[in-house]
């Protein structure tokens, strides 16, 4: 068996950054930036309003009086003669007219007909936006980043219609198993519904990839070929199941035929022990446990990482943070342990769930995080650090 690192290093082996492409700026929140891109258009583009008032274009005092010449509004500047003793009445993301030295706020003036007059309490602010005051021509976007909704505001604001972002991954997933059926099938009594591949599916289209899921390949070597052949063409196939040491646990030595390069087998985990991965003729090729949740967590734990990869983003592990322990734990074994748990958001300690067989769902589906053990570690005590990966 291999470490976790060692396993992730060897995952980081089989894949490389996607290629570029373009898509509308409507399409691009979540997507990965693939190179920076610089702002055509300054924002503000002109000095503007940051309030509603009048412009004026003297040094002003208490008790000054101004005559409205004209108004300007968002989408609708003021561009006639201007001087002195005028104003220009004015509402805020206008364009300022030219000359104007300040934004009297209308809170502050009294008017009679067009003609305003200073009151004594006047703010000190100009209330004017400086042109190119949050960006100017040529500001740059730096990739890589994961574009959020304020990113594409931004990009928006730049000017740019259109975004190079990474290629999504493509994930075919196989699920393996002559016990298994579909969501709303009726199985017989020896089988169980498939719930691993939609719950991984919706894992990994959440970090980005589009993924297929394959038919159920059956304990047979020719369902399962036939399987992989339907898996041609994708960067990542990920199958769940059948990579075990029983007997009907067939995934190898199928993939094996068809020209599996092995990269590892097994690695010093729990959950997760059976892991297996390689190269398929193009596409990298992960193998999954077949228990719920240990397929759940090598999702998170290895495969998470390896998108981020191909995504362009750093190839690192998931991030891990610490917190102090809720209750005490027990000396963990010979194997690196990924624990169930859940981290109180008031109290800012983590508990780990009593119960951490690798078949219950209902631990993970109330679980927001993850603590990590290393191998032998010792018994922890209430109040102690630990590591854990926020779920």
């Amino acid at each position: 068996m291999i470490t976790v690192t060692e396993a992730l290093d060897a995952l980081f082996e089989l894949v490389v950054q996607l290629p570029a492409e373009t898509c509308p700026l409507s399409d691009a929140a979540g997507r990965t930036l693939a190179k920076s891109v610089e702002a055509k258009r300054a924002q503000p583009p002109f000095a503007a309003s940051a309030m509603d008032g009048y412009a004026v274009f003297a040094d002003i005092k208490p008790g000054m009086t101004f005559k409205v010449i004209g108004e300007a509004a968002a989408g609708h500047g003021f561009t006639g003669p201007t001087s002195f003793h005028s104003c220009v009445r004015i509402f805020t993301g206008a364009p300022v007219p030219e000359g104007s030295t300040r934004v009297i706020i209308q809170e502050d003036v009294i008017r009679d007909g067009d003609i305003i007059t200073l009151q004594d309490n006047l703010d000190k602010g100009t209330h004017i936006r400086p042109a190119g005051g949050d960006f100017e021509v040529g500001a740059t976007l730096n990739a890589p980043r994961v574009l959020s909704p304020a990113d594409v505001a931004l990009l928006a604001s730049m000017n740019i219609a259109e975004v190079p972002v990474v290629r999504r991954p493509t994930i075919a997933l196989i699920a393996t198993g002559d016990e298994l059926v579909m969501p709303g099938e009726q199985p017989n009594i020896d089988q169980i519904i498939a719930s691993n591949t939609f719950g991984l599916k919706a894992l990994f289209e959440a970090a980005g990839a589009v993924v297929r899921m394959i038919p159920i390949a059956k304990d047979i070597e020719s369902s399962l070929a036939t399987a992989l052949s339907l898996a041609e063409g994708n960067d990542l196939i990920v199958t769940i199941g059948g990579a075990s040491v029983g007997d009907h646990d067939i995934v190898g030595h199928v993939a094996a035929s068809q020209g599996l390069e092995r990269s590892f087998y097994k690695v010093a985990m729990r959950p997760g022990k059976p892991l297996m991965a390689g190269r398929i003729g193009k596409s990298a090729l992960i193998g999954l446990p077949g228990n719920p949740v240990s397929s759940m967590v090598c999702g998170e734990v290895f495969i998470l990482p390896v998108l981020q990869k191909m995504l362009g983003l750093p190839a690192q592990p998931r991030l891990q943070q610490v917190c102090t322990l809720a209750q005490p734990l027990s000396k963990n074994g010979p194997r690196e342990h990924y624990m169930r748990a859940f981290l109180d958001p008031v109290s800012g300690q983590v508990q780990a769930f009593e119960k951490q067989d690798s078949s219950l769902l209902t631990v993970l589906a109330n679980a927001n995080a993850l603590i990590v053990r290393p191998a032998h570690d010792p018994a922890r005590a209430t109040g102690d650090e630990v590591a854990y990966i926020a779920l």
